[in-house]
């Protein structure tokens, strides 16, 4: 790999454009591989860089206007560009592009707008349990650059993926997973039809022999795809609509060419339906790597989920809460409010990205929960559109606007009835209010839990 940065900026200007985890990572290996003849940092915050490795330093509100006096710009994939891409004469590249050009072979690539995180580490999990040399890297948190020397020729590389590291790729993983698409990221795209192209970049520019296991809604069109596809269809969504695929689940079921594997739900930590779609995402690639049913269920019985999503927090006053701060998008609250029916108080809202309400405007109409708790922009903004639009929304009374999330669970805590349970779902984005939606989650924890 240092030998493909080396080729890339050698005798050439470089840019390091926004100075994350990413960031950082690339001026490490851009520093070992050598060979530039200048190279700089540019973030729209000010920073500072490790004592003994200079470079200039370019910040402030203009960071951008910079990018065409270098030849290669390492882009990290939060830096939304201010121009159309093509129209930049520098070379824009990414540590993903740059892996996968090295790596792809190797790689195991997730995506979609939900679910990627527990599918990833979950595969990755079961893969280990089992004997198999992997590593896991990507949007989960680990930058690709930084395991380099954790990688051999029979290494596996179990890679989350998000739309911003995927979105100017040339180049894609062996096996490719896309596992759903819902309205998301508009703040940053402008169209459902930008974010569902940069998700598709996942088996965009898969070759002959790679693999696409992929959602029967979101499958390539006809003769636009030339490796091999794995379909997947979770029954229980399908409602009339006849659909036959490779690999379906039917209630907590896997069936797989006629093979049937019972999910062991009574026995592992995965809360929900929804998690149940991400084991048979993930059946269907351990499949492929000859892992036994009994050593994929051995396995998932041991698999800890990750922490915020749909995550049971404690009991507090006879109340069972639950954190599940990763939801941002309606689907995510419709599915915890479906994995846990006991639900006393939904808390819902945050940041306003302009996403489309009305699917879970509808649900909540239609469901039991007595106390929907409604915080921040969005929440404001789905009461005042229930009030506008929806006439007929049953119960209304159920909706109850507070501020932020400490009167939100203050509240909660009030209106519940010992043995039940409230859900923080926000269907919303975090940003503006806490840092992200970790800080969120760990922010509902202290207050459950605090006398």
């Amino acid at each position: 790999m240092i030998h493909t940065i080396r080729d890339l900026i050698r005798d050439k200007s470089v840019l390091i454009l926004g100075y994350g985890r990413e960031g950082r990572s690339s001026w490490q290996r851009i520093r070992q591989a050598g060979g530039y003849s200048r190279v700089a940092v540019a973030d729209m915050n000010q920073v500072r860089l490790e004592d003994g490795h200079p470079a200039e330093l370019i910040c402030g509100p203009d960071y951008q206007a910079c990018l065409d006096d270098f030849d290669v710009v390492f882009k990290s994939p939060g830096i939304v560009l201010e121009r159309d891409i093509h129209t930049y004469r520098c070379e824009i590249v990414s540590e993903t592009e740059l892996f996968f050009r090295r790596y792809g072979s190797q790689c195991i690539g997730i995506t979609g707008t939900k679910g990627k995180s527990t599918t990833t580490t979950l595969i990755y999990h079961i893969l280990k349990e089992t004997g198999h040399d992997c590593v896991l890297a990507g949007n989960i948190g680990i930058p690709m650059f930084d395991l380099i020397d954790e990688i051999d020729a029979d290494t596996l590389i179990v890679c989350e993926l998000s739309c911003h590291q995927l979105e100017y790729v040339s180049c894609g993983p062996h096996v490719g997973l896309l596992l759903n698409i819902h309205e998301e990221h508009l703040d940053h795209y402008g169209t459902m039809e930008k974010y569902v192209a940069a998700k598709e970049n996942i088996y965009r520019f898969q070759k002959a022999g790679d693999v696409l296991v992929c959602n029967v809604d979101n499958l390539p069109a006809d003769g636009t795809y030339c490796g091999k596809v794995i379909s997947v269809c979770d029954e229980d969504d399908r409602e009339e609509e006849e659909t036959t695929a490779d690999i379906e689940l039917r209630a907590s079921e896997v069936l797989a060419s006629g093979h049937r594997y019972p999910i062991p739900t009574e026995k592992i930590r995965l809360i929900g339906h929804h998690n149940y779609v991400d084991i048979a995402f993930a059946y269907a690639v351990c499949r492929m790597f000859d892992v036994s049913d009994a050593a994929f269920t051995q396995a998932l019985i041991n698999y800890e989920p990750l922490p915020h999503r749909l995550q049971y927090i404690g009991n507090s006053g006879g109340i069972h809460f639950y954190d599940d701060s990763i939801s941002t998008i309606c689907e995510t609250t419709i599915q915890a409010l479906k994995s846990i029916p006991e639900t006393d108080a939904i808390l819902i809202g945050g940041m306003d990205r302009g996403i489309d309400y009305r699917e879970l405007i509808l649900f909540l109409s239609v469901c039991h929960v007595p106390y929907i708790l409604l915080m921040e922009e969005t929440g404001r903004r789905i009461f005042t559109e229930i009030q506008k639009y929806y006439s007929d929304f049953n119960h209304p009374e159920r909706l109850i606007l507070v501020y932020h999330l400490d009167g939100a669970v203050a509240l909660a805590k009030k209106l519940c009835r010992p043995g039940r349970c409230c859900v923080m779902s926000p269907a919303a984005a975090s940003y503006g209010i806490f840092k992200n939606f970790e800080a969120r989650g760990d922010a509902f924890r202290k207050l459950v839990l605090e006398e």
